[in-house]
């Protein structure tokens, strides 16, 4: 490893912003924000205890009711679910001004109509998810259900959603935006060939698939710059039902089109551990620095010493933890000091009520005082 080259503590500077390390938080639904879905006081708790990141990006957040496919999660589709958010943004940039981004989220086909009131979920075509069971408001896991297909009419709309939200984020003092276009989910949907069977101006060609991302990205520009704007895909990934034979020929132009936008970041899944579809050759981060000169984050099972490569080699500009941020609210301090990991949380409390599972997690210092008074 070159001793000259940034490192994963290294700090890094763009449009006014100054992330201290290179270690991003990566977004994680918990589960927390109750029926209301409204951000709430534990979870401004949580995301301050975890402030140390040198970049925080939410968990995934709705941006309508339609949009809405997983239990607890939290919205931004109306002023009162914005205005809560403002107390999370201000603790963690009180604790640490650490840039802060909100990831808007739209479920497509991964819903179900028992979150809809009856409706069926959309998607861009009605193509069946066929994977596990989902959980449901009831408590119940059901099948997933055959989706309606989005009519063309109804774009304007939807991209209106993801442009509302995007201004109730910067109204709440989010930093910036995350799109997310990964893992199964509605705009993932749009870009892989599986599920995306139309023949309007959104479907067939990869010029077609990728407009819906296009102009959802052109009109969150009219909120946030688009170094204040990032995207997340996920070319590898099975999860949600999702791989397409034609999985390279679309990411990596999908990654060449966002080049041109000069992002806050791609956030690229390129790690297999939420599983791999083996269509072909998995897309590498060096495959996609072939074609998108912008800056990168590298995300999915990435260990300390696989991501201290990643940044030095010049692969990614950030590496994004998921679960070892669960139970280490203080990861960056821990690599710092060379500090042993907590064991990874189980799944059985990711998703528990209150605190348990979630803000609980003592940081390293706090293990070693809560040791010694147990030894004395």
């Amino acid at each position: 490893m070159n001793q000259y080259a940034p490192n994963l503590l290294s700090e890094f500077k763009w449009d006014g912003l100054i992330a201290k390390n290179r270690v991003a938080m990566s977004p994680m639904t918990r589960g927390r924000a109750g029926e209301t879905m409204t951000a709430n006081s534990l979870m401004r708790r949580y995301y301050s205890q975890r402030a140390s990141a040198g970049i925080i990006i939410t968990e995934g957040t709705f941006i309508s009711q339609e949009a809405i496919g997983w239990v607890g999660a939290p919205g931004i589709w109306t002023e009162e679910q914005g205005n809560a958010w403002k107390q999370v943004v201000d603790a963690v940039h009180e604790e640490d001004e650490t840039p802060f981004f909100l990831q808007l989220w739209h479920t497509g086909r991964a819903s179900h109509s028992d979150f809809r009131e009856g409706a069926a979920p959309v998607a861009p075509s009605a193509i069946r998810h066929e994977g596990d069971k989902i959980h449901t408001p009831s408590g119940e896991k059901k099948a997933h259900e055959t989706p309606r297909a989005l009519r063309t009419e109804e774009m304007p709309r939807l991209v209106e959603d993801y442009r509302a939200a995007a201004e109730r984020a910067k109204s709440a003092g989010f930093d910036g935006i995350e799109i997310h276009s990964a893992n199964g989910y509605l705009l993932d949907e749009f870009l892989q060939s599986k599920t995306n069977h139309r023949t309007d101006q959104y479907g067939g060609s990869l010029e077609n698939r990728f407009r819906l991302l296009r102009e959802i990205i052109d009109a969150c520009q009219t909120v946030f710059e688009a170094s204040r704007i990032g995207v997340r895909i996920s070319p590898n990934g099975v999860f949600n039902d999702m791989g397409s034979p034609d999985f390279r020929e679309t990411f990596l132009y999908v990654a060449e089109q966002l080049s041109e936008y000069k992002l806050a970041w791609l956030d690229v899944l390129d790690g297999l551990a939420f599983g791999f579809h083996e269509l072909g050759e998995p897309i590498t981060l060096t495959d996609i620095r072939k074609v998108y000169s912008g800056r990168l984050m590298a995300n999915c099972g990435y260990d300390r010493d696989q991501a201290e490569h990643a940044i030095s080699d010049g692969l990614a500009d950030f590496v994004a933890f998921g679960r070892p941020f669960i139970s280490n609210p203080d990861l960056v301090e821990r690599f710092a000091n060379d500090w042993e990991l907590s064991e990874l949380a189980p799944q059985s409390v990711w998703y528990s009520a209150g605190t348990e599972g979630y803000t609980d997690f003592p940081t390293y210092q706090e293990s070693e005082v809560s040791r010694e008074t147990s030894a004395t």
